[in-house]
């Protein structure tokens, strides 16, 4: 399978200032699983379109394995029809009056493959995708997740060298989607396709991709495994996109008022001293946890007194909404919290999980040294009592 390349891709329309994609240099890897992710209007679909033809570059150049498929400064274009692709959107573009085999077989049909070798694919796609027993029926009579299978059977039928996929599990209700997620993620494992699949659904993109790459306003943020997106985000967007419930951030700029930064500010300076230009920290809820005595906080911790204004459960997990220094910040916990709303305790955090971001919103990677690499050397007055 080849992998795809984007060099300083752009697209803009009607000669606008105001670009869909903006300077994108991408390589997408060879059988490689990536997922386009970003809110809505980020350039992620046009993206697709332009690898697949549906769009032609207003700059830069695309090329597929060795091959040159769209170029602006040489004038080159391949059609659709000639990049060996394949394609399943949102809308799953069955046609109504043929059969699920027929519609599996569609496209071996359309490029005259000979009869026994198009029933073996057929078969093989179909019993794979677990559809082989709907193939005498029409596509009315299957449910969304069957009619999205039959979708991605004839796709793979013709054996794409790239499979391209935008929002396909959109219209499916929530078990589906999960059982779809599985299927995807196994008929990666087993046809080893390149699948370029754009998503605005975190959970998605972080169960499915090998690698994820992070858009927003027509710029590429980050790409990365999933982990690397999760736990290294590039930059405040990434941090604050990435996350359920969403990331807490303590905004730390010269001109903040805030009382709880001004105790961040202390504890840095005190466990830290050499970290400048910190411009916001960000603590993840699951990262974060809740000690009814000071005794029982990690040595090294940051912390501070909050009150609980609020236990949510979520079914397994529960959120918990805590007030600190007039500061409202979001915990997450899989086990049963002994709190309850008006509780007062104190919130921590290992300085090992702590995100720290400059002036300009970008991570601050000495803060990340230091943070990890002094962690085993913080010193046991960083436990000091706060007042009630």
């Amino acid at each position: 399978m080849p992998n795809i390349k984007l060099l300083g891709a752009q697209k803009s329309y009607g000669g606008t200032a105001v670009k869909a994609v903006s300077d994108l240099t991408l390589e997408i890897g060879d059988g490689e699983f990536m997922c386009l992710l970003g809110p809505s209007g980020c350039g992620k679909t046009t993206t697709l379109r332009m690898i697949s033809g549906l769009e032609h570059l207003s700059e830069g150049q695309i090329t597929v394995g060795n091959r040159i498929v769209d170029c602006v400064s040489s004038g080159t274009f391949v059609s659709v029809e000639k990049r060996g692709m394949g394609l399943v959107f949102q809308s799953y573009a069955l046609w109504p009056h043929m059969t699920i085999e027929r519609n599996t077989d569609f496209g071996l049909r359309l490029r005259k493959v000979p009869r026994a070798e198009r029933e073996a694919r057929v078969d093989k796609v179909m019993k794979t995708l677990g559809i082989e027993q709907y193939r005498d029926r029409y596509p009315s009579q299957l449910s969304g997740g069957q009619q999205q299978r039959v979708a991605l059977a004839r796709m793979l039928a013709v054996n794409p060298d790239v499979l391209l996929l935008d929002e396909p599990l959109s219209n499916l209700d929530a078990r589906l989607r999960l059982e779809m997620r599985s299927e995807l993620k196994r008929i990666h494992e087993e046809f080893k396709t390149t699948i370029v699949f754009v998503t605005h659904d975190q959970w998605e993109a972080m169960t499915l991709a090998t690698s994820i790459a992070v858009m927003s306003d027509g710029a590429l943020q980050q790409v990365g495994t999933p982990n690397d997106i999760y736990e290294r985000p590039a930059n405040r967007f990434v941090a604050e996109f990435v996350g359920s419930p969403p990331i807490n951030i303590v905004e730390m700029g010269k001109d903040s008022t805030d009382p709880l930064a001004a105790s961040v500010r202390a504890y840095f300076a005190r466990q830290f001293p050499r970290l400048a230009d910190v411009g916001s920290i960000g603590m993840r809820p699951e990262s974060l946890a809740i000690a009814l005595e000071e005794e029982a906080i990690p040595k090294g911790a940051f912390f501070e007194k909050g009150k609980v204004s609020g236990v949510l459960p979520t079914g397994g997990s529960w959120i918990i909404e805590v007030q600190a220094l007039g500061t409202k910040l979001f915990l997450t916990t899989h086990l049963p919290p002994a709190i309850s709303d008006g509780d007062e305790g104190y919130f921590y955090i290992r300085p090992e999980a702590l995100h720290v971001f400059d002036l300009e919103g970008v991570r601050h990677v000495a803060a990340d040294t230091q943070l990890r690499g002094e962690v085993g050397n913080v010193a046991s007055k960083a436990i000091r009592k706060v007042p009630a």
